[in-house]
């Protein structure tokens, strides 16, 4: 089989072109999932294509060969230019963007969803997700200023959640928000100002929870179209604690007490 050795090879142009530009992801519809767990865990049948160096010693080919997914050698040094890892597994795919909505993510009594604002660090969103799975979360929203989803530190920061959890990213998010109370569902901010210990309200139907900026918390137009506030209590001169932790307490408080 022929072997890509050159870094101008427009199907390589094309890799890096995902892994760099949020705006080509989304006109193309296409990212890239790097590493042996993240391919083992994707949906074949959204994969498009997929490459390996010429070093790799897997078990995954054979898997994308029989559903009739291309497959590309490439150069051990070619896999180093596509990949965004510093120490690359020879392998990964180009995978269509799956889209979901907000009917997804409504499961009467037992929705738990997260409405994340304006979030800029890739590990914290990705974090986010993967928590989200494992304390039940139905779906997450984003809002239109949220890092991107299909950023490559974003989707391994997952570790294969993405594939499972309903993400959409909304460009009017307070009409979101309004949207899903309508719905019956009731959302809680998590902010400095709440009256309430997060562990003291109830959180026996569907709920969900408004979570801000890792620097500046929810924005006060944001906060307002909450059901009520609630608070993580602090000790010491600690303020806040990071999105991402604050987000798994909250989800895993939800989890516990639905049993």
């Amino acid at each position: 089989m022929e072997k890509i050795t050159s870094t101008s090879n427009s199907k390589i142009k094309y890799i890096e072109k995902l892994n760099q530009k949020s705006r080509f992801r989304h006109s193309e519809g296409a990212y890239v999932i790097e590493g042996e767990r993240m391919l083992k865990e994707v949906d074949p049948a959204l994969v498009r294509e997929v490459y390996v160096s010429e070093n790799y010693r897997g078990n995954e080919i054979s898997r994308f060969e029989s559903e009739n997914i291309p497959v590309f050698y490439v150069s051990d040094a070619v896999f180093k230019s596509m990949s965004d890892t510093k120490t690359p597994q020879g392998i990964l795919g180009i995978a269509e963007i799956k889209e979901h909505s907000l009917d997804d993510m409504l499961k009467g009594d037992k929705t738990l969803l997260l409405f994340l604002e304006d979030i800029q660090d890739p590990g914290n969103l990705g974090t986010m997700i993967r928590t989200g799975e494992g304390a039940g979360v139905t779906g997450i929203v984003t809002s239109k200023n949220t890092v991107d989803l299909y950023s490559p530190k974003t989707v391994r920061s997952t570790m294969g959640s993405l594939f499972r959890v309903p993400v959409i990213a909304v460009d009017d998010f307070g009409e979101t928000i309004l949207s899903v109370r309508r719905e019956g569902v009731k959302l809680y901010a998590a902010h400095l100002c709440g009256s309430v210990f997060y562990d003291k309200a109830d959180y026996g139907g569907a709920c969900g929870f408004l979570i801000g900026n890792e620097g500046n918390g929810l924005k006060e137009e944001t906060a307002k179209l909450a059901d009520g506030y609630i608070k993580i209590p602090m000790e010491g001169k600690v303020e806040s604690l990071n999105a991402a932790i604050a987000a798994t307490l909250l989800m895993y408080e939800v989890h516990r007490q639905r049993g």
